[in-house]
Order: C-alpha cells, then structure tokens, then sequence
C-alpha cells in the first residue's frame, strides 16, 4: 500500500488535534492553544500545549513533538500504519486502494483477527464455567484477582481435543490451523492444540488478540505451551502486554520487562502497569527495538536463578551491537530463588520499588559478569579478561559508543589491577611502632605544609598551578595545603598566592562565582594575565590537569595526586639528606634502615608522578583513536 502525502496531509487536516489527544489528557484553552499536564513525563505544572491549527503538540518540559500520527505512534504505541488506519476510520477517511494480493492478506487476517477475539471469549467462558473451578483455583493461589482476570482476559482450555473446535466450527478447519488452535497431522482429524490449560491472550498494540499463552493445570509438560507462528503472531517480534503496558510507560517514563506472563499480571494488579515480557525466550533484537521506542533504558527484572541471570546476560549481549548514544539496558536484580510474582505477592509493590531505583547499568553487568567468568590469579587471565572485554565493546556498532565502553572497561581494568595507592609521606620519627618505614600510613603533616621554597620540585609547581587555574574549585579544597606552601619568589610564586586569596576570599563569600574564566579576568587585573596564558596554553606538560580536552573527573583525580606528591617530595628529600649525612658520620643499622626506607619512599613518589604522566598518554592514544584521519 502507497501512501501519497497529499493523502497524509488531507488526513492530518481532519483530525481535530485536541479532541484526539483530549481522549486521555485534561486539556485546558490557553489563548488559541490548549494546554494541559504532559503525558509523557510527570509534571505537576502544565507544559504540554497543543496547536489545532498548527496540526501539532510540543512539550516545553521533555521536548515531546508531533502531529496526530506521532501521537498515536508514541502514545499509544501503534505501528503506522495501524495508526493512520485508526484516525483514518474515525476521519471518514478511505484507506488508499491496495493490490489484490494485499487485499486478499488483508481479508484473510480480518477472519484471523475474528477467530481469535471468538476463541479468547470461549475460554473466557469455559474459566467461568464449572469446567474452570479447577483453573480459578490456580488464580486464587497465585493471588490473582477476578477483576484482574477479567482485565487481561484469562480463559480455560478444557482438556478436550474436540470443543473448541466445534465452537468454531462455523470459521472452518483450515482456518483455525492457520490461525493456531487446531493442530493438523497428515491422515488424522484436526484437534484442538490447547488442552486442560489456563489461557493467557496475547495481543497486538492495538489490543487485538493474536496468540495465547496456555499454562498447563497440575502437572505435565511443557509447563507453558505458546501459539505457533502465524501471520498474526511473530514470537520474536511480540511482547506480552505491550498493547496496555505502552500508554503507562508513558507515564511513569520507564518500561519494565520480567520473564513470563504471571509476572506481568501480578506487577500489574499491584499497580505497576509498565510490563511487558518476552514470550518465553531470551529478548530479541526486534523486542528490543520495541522497547527503546517506549523508553531509551528499559530495565530488566528477570527471576533471581540462575536461568534468570543467564537470560539478562543473554540480552545484555544481544542489545550490545544495537547501542547508541542515550540507548541502553538496566538490570534490578532480584533476590535469588524469588521472580517478581512472588516478591510482590509475600511483600507488596514497595518491595520491588528499590531494587529498580538500583537496577545496575548495561556496562556494570557486564564487567561483573566477565570479571566473575574465570579466576584473575595470573597475568595471562587477567590478559584474558582484558581481551573478552575488549571484543565486547568491539561488538557495538556505533562509534561514539563503542568508544566509550573500550575507556571504561579500561578504567575498570586499571582500577582493579591497580596497586593500593600511596598515602601521602608521614615523617619518620611519627610512624607507630613496628610500622615498615617505607609504608606511609598517616595524611599530610603539619611539618610538610612548611617546607621551604628551596624543596619545591618548580616544574611539577607549574603544572599544578596550571591544573588550578584550570580547575578552580580545586584550589578550595586544597587551600589549607596551598596556602601554606611557599613557592620560589618571582611572578610564579606571586601568581600562585593571588589564585589562593581569590579562593579564600571566593569561599568566605559563599562561593559559586569562581571558575576558569572569571580566575583569569581577575588575574589578568592584577597583572598576571600573561603568566596566566602562558600556563593555560601548556598542553605540551604531560598531565592530564594540563589539558584542555581531558576529562575532568579523571582530570581533577589527577590534580589531587600532584598536589599530594608536590607537597611530600621536599619533606622526603630534606629527611633523606639529613640521613645520609648522620650515615657520613657514623654509620649504624638504624641511620642506615632509616636511609633506606627514605630511598624507597623517594622512589615510591616518583613512580606516582610516572603513573600521572603514563595514565594522560594512554587517555590521549585512546582520544586519538577515536577521532578521524582528518581531526587527528
């Protein structure tokens, strides 16, 4: 079927746009607009208007744009065109004329859609009836209300081969076959395939029913027998509930998707309408895509077993390729052994409330997932686990995304494996007892805040005080650190005190007007304003703090090791000296342990100022990798 825009257009112009949307949110006239409460996010002050004459509705809150066919699309979750069908009906519209075989698909799927909606209202009946008190005695031990099974249409399919098949009768075999209730074996009459099972209809997103669900009364197998496929039904493709579950998405801004149809049912009566769940097998990449079009993070809260955890691995890798920019998947994990049927049946909806709030990110799943795959005890495995990360992210299609898991995987990894930082250097004579000397284990002393301008390693004191100028907040949170550090004289030093009395000054007076641009117009008041350029064009140091495109968390991470290393180096150096003289005028093994432990403490800083210099390059070479030939 060809849809001209001339024919969309006429459409769009017989749709009253607020009537339409008026259906299911309060609108009020505001000026030649309506306005009312947005229906895709919660709000308390209206945001949301809409232009009839226009043809469209915006939301000044979430951004929400679009005509009648975006709204039915969005809102109610319709594929288009059943959406342009829908308003093209009530617009007395007629569809654009199809070719004979569409039409023949198109009257074939008319008798489907009729036996299927004739045998959901049979089981209905059959659920009822006396032949049900055996099913609604399963409904009543799982907590499941009449009004909730009226709701979602619940049946009962007798264990008969023939009945429903003679209730039918009038549609015909082949019909029925084709449609999935009747089964058909060669040389055999057909039979009806749901037998002695509690029936669950699944429908379309427009509330069609197009399948079921049939879950077997007392003991047998399979447990849960699903409709074969059929021109109605694609399993992959379908999502149970997504017919009531797409409009209270809209809502409450997030979609939940649990393991089977019970979970579900029982999410829903306790009041939380935004579930759907996959039709028996690991989610799809079309379910998938389904989802992302009711929210941008759906959250999985598959059962707490073992199956369960395996499931959401299994979609953590299937979504992977899929990703993009604001696209993913979270995790709630549940407590093991327990579904969310039974979470909120034993403890109601706020038992399941939190574990959503802390649903883990698509990334920390993984990593958890990968670091927990096989033991880290060598460099080989711990080689291992960085190559299966690697080809993880490699799996993601788009390049912005793929190269931001490959940073954080890498962040990860380096943090695992990382040795426990060094604390900054505590003076000999102060450490316990019994403590190795080497090993810092106290913070900064008062003694190293008054180290000379003479110790004062000038080119690490550049960098920091570029790294300052550049991140300003960081001069307040180090400030008792700075404020008492003597830099050498000279406009360095000058330059270094007026940023600190800014800071001071800054914080007294409640702070939130000082930052990079604001600290260099006052200093360039002051006459620093060339000293102060000359540092913010140092991208040729090699510190990440230094740098205008580095990342500011990992950054200021940065600055805080360079201030500690810059103010413990010149106490470390002048007990070092020190020791060595008392070891020229008498050697002893305790001047001797004394000098040695200070050596390693030496080395020990200066390895910490390596690391600083090695982390920017690696962040720089993965920048670099990200960019094109004609950036680079």
């Amino acid at each position: 079927m060809s849809l001209s825009p001339a024919f969309l257009d006429e459409l769009r112009a017989r749709t009253s746009l607020s009537a339409l949307i008026g259906k299911t949110t309060k609108l009020q006239k505001a000026g030649r607009e309506m306005r009312g409460c947005c229906p895709f996010h919660n709000e308390k002050t209206p945001s949301f208007y809409v232009n009839d004459d226009k043809g469209f509705y915006h939301c000044f809150g979430c951004s929400a744009h679009g005509d009648a066919i975006r709204w039915m699309t969005d809102q109610r979750g319709l594929p288009f065109i059943d959406a342009v069908k829908e308003l093209a009906q009530a617009a007395g519209l007629e569809m654009p004329a199809m070719d004979r075989q569409a039409a023949e698909k198109q009257e074939r799927a008319k008798g489907l859609h009729e036996a299927m909606a004739d045998a959901a209202a049979w089981f209905a009946e059959q659920l009822n009836g006396l032949a049900g008190a055996e099913a609604r005695g399963v409904l009543a031990k799982r907590g499941v209300s009449a009004e909730t099974a009226r709701a979602f249409g619940l049946g009962f399919a007798p264990d008969s081969r023939g009945k429903l098949r003679a209730a039918l009768k009038d549609y015909g075999d082949p019909l029925l076959i084709e449609a999935g209730l009747l089964i058909q074996v060669e040389g055999k009459e057909p039979y009806d395939r749901f037998r002695g099972r509690l029936m669950i209809p699944i429908r379309d997103p427009r509330g069609r029913v197009i399948a079921f669900g049939g879950r077997v009364i007392g003991e047998g197998e399979p447990k849960y027998l699903n409709s074969p496929d059929t021109p109605l039904f694609d399993k992959g493709r379908t999502l149970y509930n997504l017919d009531r579950a797409a409009p209270a998405s809209r809502k409450a801004n997030r979609v939940l998707v649990v393991e089977g149809y019970m979970d579900a049912i029982a999410l829903a009566q306790a009041g939380i309408g935004e579930v759907v769940a996959p039709l028996g097998t690991a989610l799809t990449e079309a379910q998938i895509e389904r989802l992302w079009r009711l929210s941008d993070v759906p959250i999985l809260c598959l059962d707490g077993d073992a199956a369960g955890q395996k499931a959401a691995l299994r979609a953590a890798h299937r979504a992977l390729p899929m990703l993009a920019p604001g696209k993913s998947l979270a995790f709630a994990t549940l407590p093991e052994g327990q579904d969310p049927d039974d979470l909120v049946r034993a403890k109601g909806r706020g038992a399941l409330e939190p574990l959503i709030a802390a649903a883990q990110p698509l990334v920390e799943r993984l990593w958890q997932a990968e670091l927990a795959a096989e033991p880290l005890d060598t460099p080989e495995q711990r080689a291992g686990l960085k190559r299966r990360l690697t080809d993880l992210a490699g799996t993601i299609t788009d390049a912005s995304v793929r190269g931001e898991y490959q940073a954080d995987f890498r962040r990860r990894c380096d943090a695992q494996f990382a040795p426990p930082p060094r604390r900054p250097f505590v003076p000999f004579e102060k450490r316990p007892k019994g403590t190795k000397s080497w090993q810092p284990i106290l913070p900064v002393s008062a003694a190293a805040k008054a180290v000379g301008a003479a110790g004062i390693d000038r080119v690490l004191a550049k960098a920091v005080l570029a790294g300052l100028i550049r991140h300003p907040a960081e001069i307040a949170r180090h400030v008792e650190v700075l404020g008492s550090l003597r830099l050498a004289d000279g406009a360095l030093g000058r330059l270094f005190e007026a940023a600190v009395d800014l800071a001071l000054e800054d914080r007294s007076s409640g702070g939130g007007a000082l930052d990079s641009a604001n600290l260099i117009t006052i200093l360039a008041k002051s006459g620093f304003d060339e000293v102060a350029s000359d540092l913010l064009r140092a991208d040729t140091m090699p510190y990440s703090f230094t740098q205008r495109r580095a990342d500011p968390q990992r950054a200021c991470a940065d600055l805080d090791e360079a201030i500690a290393i810059l103010v413990a180096r010149p106490e470390v150096d002048a007990l070092l000296s020190d020791a060595t003289h008392a070891m020229q005028i008498g050697f002893t093994d305790a001047a001797f342990e004394r000098q040695v432990a200070l050596v390693k403490e030496r080395q020990a800083l200066d390895q910490r100022l390596a690391n600083l210099v090695q982390a920017n390059e690696d962040a720089r070479a993965l920048d670099t990798e990200k960019l094109g030939p004609e950036e680079r």
